[in-house]
């Protein structure tokens, strides 16, 4: 049985276990990596989210939050909600790590040196999320987000090409001058904050900025939340702030494109909803709904634009990763209750298919040796287990029933028309339905049909090991599962619906 959180001392614990393992067996295991003898320990930190988030859920599925380091640390519903996910994500993409380091010790571009760092910086960009979840304050939250870039930054120029690293650079100009946009808003907050009485230690508390939101400035408060939503905004992969996220989905390691993907793109929407709650109690839900509304339809119309031209896989996943944030942020502008438990549970069965379909392409890539679409046929029958891993991950993407997304979508789009923004809903169902089939289109060449032989060639399988192939399929598993049930998660996404206000 898990202990309980009695105690400041056990609160602190659990708190600061997601934020303080990771980092720690990151470095452990960097330095000790010669005397051990397989990459499987990199699992520890995940499993230690897990549990933390498992020990933490009945308190906060009541309602009630925990605090600790003088509310620098907190968690509440919707925390636990984003611990679980990262987790979960985090436990298929680190668990895929010994398969990739396989692959590029054969390639001879993995070395012991390489490979000790990989796991630092996996494990410290670990941390950093998850202490950008925990987050009680503002500030504390920025720099957990910009953690994540300076970590990221490295592992996406991992292989030292030269495409990685000029998409590291891109990556980190991008979302440097995103991250410069939202300290500025958060000065700004700070600012109305200060001046509306709130004392100096807690005017970054986001709890208290929502509970004397009404005291605040609203100009000052209007221009803060734009600035925040736009560069925050950046990480999630939102327009205009959202050209470093293919080049860098495309060049980073499999697993890491998959973290990237799967989570940090939710974190820092996360980021954004907490200051959703401020802004709402501050100016009403009309203002956000429309900053939210607009950056949703511009990214669905540019990611629906680039995938007919995309010839990459990794490409493809990435420009879908904006099509889903965007549906995503479609959700929170919709405000209602149902459309933010449906962004909930977009944001989890997403990190999960997500997470699949970019381990699944670097398998793919050490098969084919190519990322071009063009270039890979009959991927069934070439690599059943993996074309099999890699069409259902783009079936689960697509909104098809039992995958957790076709719940999440159906929600979505049941809260627009409810809501009376049919309008809205109706015109991104259209951007939608493109990106829809172009991605089924692409995925349908990639995996149907014969395997690329030379005549008279008898084809020869290839088989997935059971490592290799245990990942893909519990995280298809779990996403299928929770797209028919939430089952002892339900009272957990209520109370993190009910933090979101959904008016």
């Amino acid at each position: 049985m898990l202990p309980s959180l009695d105690g400041t001392t056990a609160s602190a614990l659990w708190l600061s276990a997601p934020i303080a393992l990771p980092a720690v067996t990151g470095a452990a295991y960097a330095a000790l990596r010669r005397h051990v003898p397989t990459s499987w320990p990199g699992l520890l930190p995940p499993v230690a989210i897990l549990i933390s988030a498992v020990v933490l859920l009945p308190t906060v599925s009541g309602g009630a939050a925990v605090t600790a380091y003088g509310g620098v640390l907190r968690a509440d519903a919707l925390t636990v909600w984003m611990l679980l996910v990262v987790g979960a994500v985090a436990a298929l993409a680190c668990a895929t790590g010994p398969a990739y380091l396989a692959h590029e010790r054969a390639a001879g571009h993995a070395t012991d040196r390489t490979a000790r760092r990989y796991h630092l910086l996996v494990h410290a960009f670990l941390a950093a999320m998850c202490a950008a979840v925990l987050a009680g304050n503002l500030g504390v939250l920025w720099v957990a987000i910009e953690a994540t870039t300076i970590v990221t930054a490295f592992l996406v120029g991992h292989r030292r090409t030269r495409a990685s690293v000029e998409a590291a650079w891109k990556y980190v100009v991008i979302c440097s001058a995103g991250i410069a946009l939202a300290f500025l808003g958060i000065v700004l907050l700070y600012y109305a904050a200060r001046a509306a009485g709130i004392p100096e230690a807690s005017a970054l508390d986001w709890p208290t900025l929502v509970a004397h939101a009404g005291r605040m400035d609203p100009a000052v408060t209007r221009l803060a939340t734009a600035l925040i939503v736009l560069g925050f905004g950046a990480k999630a992969g939102l327009v205009p702030l959202h050209a470093w996220l293919p080049d860098a989905h495309s060049q980073a390691p499999a697993p890491v494109s998959a973290l990237m993907s799967g989570v940090l793109l939710s974190v820092s929407f996360a980021a954004v909803l907490r200051v959703k709650g401020i802004a709402d109690a501050a100016l009403g839900p009309g203002y956000t709904q429309t900053l939210l509304a607009v950056a949703a339809l511009l990214t669905l119309a540019v990611s629906a634009a680039l995938l007919l031209g995309q010839r990459d896989y990794k490409r493809m996943l990435a420009y879908s990763s904006m099509e889903h944030m965007s549906l995503i942020a479609l959700g929170a502008a919709i405000g209602t209750p149902l459309a933010l438990a449906a962004v909930l549970l977009h944001i989890a069965g997403h990190g999960l298919a997500k997470t699949v379909a970019f381990c699944a392409s670097g398998h793919l890539l050490h098969l084919r040796r190519t990322t071009r679409i063009g270039r890979v046929r009959g991927l069934l029958a070439h690599a059943p287990g993996l074309g099999a891993a890699f069409g259902l991950a783009v079936v689960a993407l697509l909104g098809f029933p039992p995958f957790s997304l076709f719940a999440s979508e159906l929600g979505i789009v049941r809260a627009g028309f409810a809501a009376g923004l049919g309008w809205l809903t109706a015109l991104a169902l259209l951007l939608v339905l493109t990106a829809f089939a172009t991605l089924a289109l692409r995925t349908a060449r990639m995996v149907l049909g014969p395997p690329p032989l030379a005549p008279g060639t008898p084809a020869v399988p290839v088989r997935l090991g059971p490592a290799a192939a245990l990942p893909l399929a519990a995280g298809l598993l779990a996403c299928a599962a929770l797209g028919v049930s939430a089952g002892p998660l339900t009272d957990l996404l209520t109370a993190a619906t009910a933090i979101l206000g959904g008016h």
